[in-house]
């Protein structure tokens, strides 16, 4: 929604002509461009939130046709969600779009809300979600800041301050609404991360082709590679992960991941978790194990059927994945006994789909 220029701030918006035309000769055609549904961009945004554009396109038109609007979200069941969220990982996301969605209900009466602050008070959205949705949906003036506003204002303007430092987000925050386009603020800010999605890209950007070669103070000082600055990186650390596929007759069993944890309200087989890689006689010699498989009489485990690294954010998880073959039914505390062929139900990780995809291809008899 375009704002009538009488409405506006009398001051003129340095990069917004050339964005302009840049964009409307180059910008992607997507589903949720150039529309002024609050939801269904919403639903747009948290879905490209760490994930591709071609990623995130399918499970974009996949949501929105299973949930088309914020009732029927706020309707739903948990997981149900969860189980349309499998593989595109991050699923926080998923369970704030299902808190969020019953708060609009709750406190809005089923409206999405048309101010910024009545936007960026639902769960989940933060400066950049609330100000892209108000600009787009509203054509507030709310400038958006994204990684790829940073990438291309810092080269731009040469600016070498953090964009990971409270200084360095204010600073970027303050010159993004600086520059703001208040005309067209959700053209405007489109077209910036269009941009940097397409051209300023991080590695090798096509600088003698571009619209702000002229102006551009990295090209001019060499240091395009160089910005925008991070401070510091975020530690990395291992956990380890042993799974066991419990098959007795036609049953096995699952539970519903609860906690703070990562992977919250996915399911995941019965599981051991180490503090370093440990092999299966001694984790069958483990207070863990007998606790899992307390009256399962004999047991068959095969050896390691499926071993991955999966690497998160901020974690590394490591994992082994076991066939085990109990002759009396174990205590599994915790867990619950379903139906193999009720397997596919349940959402569960992009780890444990991987290996229930090689298991099905490999292990056909165990389905």
């Amino acid at each position: 929604m375009k704002r009538e220029p009488e409405e506006q701030e009398a001051r003129p918006a340095p990069l917004a002509a050339d964005l302009h035309k840049w964009y409307a000769a180059n910008h992607r055609v997507l589903p949720w461009r150039g529309i002024t549904d609050a939801y269904r961009i919403w639903i747009s945004e948290i879905v490209l939130q760490q994930t591709r554009v071609a990623q995130g396109f399918e499970y974009y038109n996949r949501f929105i046709s299973r949930f088309p609007d914020v009732r029927s979200l706020a309707a739903a069941d948990d997981d149900e969600v969860m189980k349309l969220w499998q593989g595109l990982g991050y699923y926080s996301r998923a369970r704030n779009l299902l808190t969020a969605a019953r708060q609009v209900v709750e406190r809005f009466g089923g409206e999405f809300p048309t101010t910024y602050e009545g936007i960026r008070s639902l769960q989940g959205i933060g400066d950049y979600t609330a100000a892209a949705i108000a600009s787009f949906a509203y054509g507030l003036p709310h400038a958006v800041v994204d990684g790829n506003v940073y990438r291309v204002l810092s080269r731009v303007y040469g600016i070498d301050t953090p964009i990971d430092t409270t200084e360095g987000k204010k600073l970027f925050a303050a010159l993004a609404d600086e520059l703001l386009d208040r005309c067209d603020p959700g053209g405007y800010n489109q077209a910036l991360m269009e941009f940097g999605a397409l051209h300023c890209v991080p590695r090798s950007p096509r600088c003698g082709e571009c619209i702000f070669a002229g102006r551009c103070v990295a090209l001019a000082t060499r240091r395009v590679e160089e910005l925008p600055v991070k401070q510091g990186r975020t530690v990395v650390k291992p956990r380890y992960f042993n799974y066991f596929y419990v098959c007795r007759g036609s049953d096995t069993w699952i539970r519903r991941r609860e906690g703070r944890d990562i992977w919250r309200n996915l399911y995941e087989l019965p599981l051991i978790e180490t503090t370093e890689e440990q092999p299966l006689e001694l984790l069958q010699q483990g207070e863990a194990w007998n606790e899992l498989f307390r009256g399962a009489g004999r047991v068959s485990v095969s050896s390691q059927v499926y071993g991955c690294k999966h690497i998160l954010s901020h974690r590394v998880i490591h994992a082994r994945f076991y066939v085990v073959e109990p002759a009396d039914t174990p205590a599994m505390p915790g867990y619950v006994k379903i139906p193999v062929e009720r397997l596919g139900d349940y959402a569960v990780s992009r780890l444990t789909e991987g290996f229930l995809e090689q298991l099905a291809e490999n292990y056909p008899s165990l389905f």
